[in-house]
């Protein structure tokens, strides 16, 4: 029975996260296409239309879980969406940053940024617990960073990457970051849905804020039936639901290395969707990254937690 929950956690996670693996490559497809006024739909449109269609999609299912399970559903309490709302915020902040970034630089290169998560999280956890990290943890992030030279390719190549896309990059993963420490922490007690929810909403209101800010163009309302619904699914609300209902299955530790599907599926995507050129080197860095966030997440020992 225990391997059967840990086989579904596994489902639910890689599942999860190989829809986040297509995200980018789909926003980028967006970027190249036109709407009926025929001009190229701009990041705040794309980013606005996810969070329109993934909130809405998000009111329905939690809806459809109220009908279903009536009282048993456990009902939010003002701080548990207070909480949830300004946790949010980070998420709003990591599709903005993101989505930014892979305008200026290769999908395949972004994703290796955003997964700069792993050295930021131990960072973060070292000032937040105040201790050091283990020689594991340590050794992770030096491989994480060595795997990142090649993946992007900066040792082989003449040409540095747009650096508007590198600093938003590790923008998007510090506040990608900051969405791991603290939706695993913030109103644990009810359901996945409603705290995706009330995580969007907050996300929302910094997304509809950028939108506001930088669209000086006629909004394109195309993008909601174009590309909305695609980048809503694929980024809103099939990933955190699965994940939601697939680490208390598997374990943080397995949830996490199951979860580094994304890079490649990512990368695989932008090479075949976008033919993005992705080179041996780049596919060694791409392993080298995995392995790190597997050695981060293997037991080793008790001295290594």
């Amino acid at each position: 029975m225990t391997n059967n929950r840990i086989m579904k956690g596994v489902f639910f996670v890689g599942l999860g996260a190989t829809s986040y693996g297509m995200l980018a490559t789909f926003v980028k497809m967006a970027y190249a296409d036109k709407g009926m006024s025929g001009g190229y739909f701009t990041p705040a449109e794309v980013i606005t239309s996810q969070f329109v269609i993934g909130i809405a999609a998000i009111l329905l299912i939690n809806a459809f879980q109220k009908k279903k399970n009536g009282t048993e559903v456990k009902k939010a309490s003002a701080k548990n969406i207070r909480d949830l709302m300004i946790t949010g915020t980070s998420t709003g902040l990591t599709s903005i940053f993101y989505y930014l970034a892979v305008k200026y630089i290769p999908v395949s290169i972004g994703i290796v940024l955003l997964m700069q998560t792993v050295w930021m999280g131990v960072l973060l956890e070292m000032f937040l617990e105040k201790k050091l990290p283990s020689k594991v943890k340590v050794l992770a992030v030096f491989i994480v960073l060595i795997g990142t030279v090649l993946a992007t390719n900066l040792i082989q190549t003449d040409i540095l990457p747009d650096w508007r896309g590198i600093v938003l990059g590790l923008l998007a993963a510090a506040s990608f970051t900051t969405t791991m420490f603290t939706a695993n922490r913030v109103a644990v007690g009810i359901s996945s849905a409603q705290r995706s929810l009330y995580m969007l909403l907050g996300g929302a209101v910094l997304v509809f804020i950028f939108a506001l800010a930088t669209q000086n163009t006629q909004f394109n309302f195309d993008i909601f039936y174009k590309w909305g619904i695609l980048v809503a699914l694929f980024g809103t609300v099939i990933p955190p639901m699965l994940m939601n209902a697939g680490f208390p299955l598997t374990g943080i530790g397995l949830g996490s290395i199951v979860s580094s599907l994304e890079l490649p599926v990512s990368v695989t995507m932008a090479y075949f969707l976008l033919h993005e050129q992705v080179i041996l080197v780049q596919w060694l860095g791409i392993l080298m990254i995995i392995a790190a966030i597997v050695v981060m997440n293997i037991k080793f020992g008790e001295n290594d937690q």
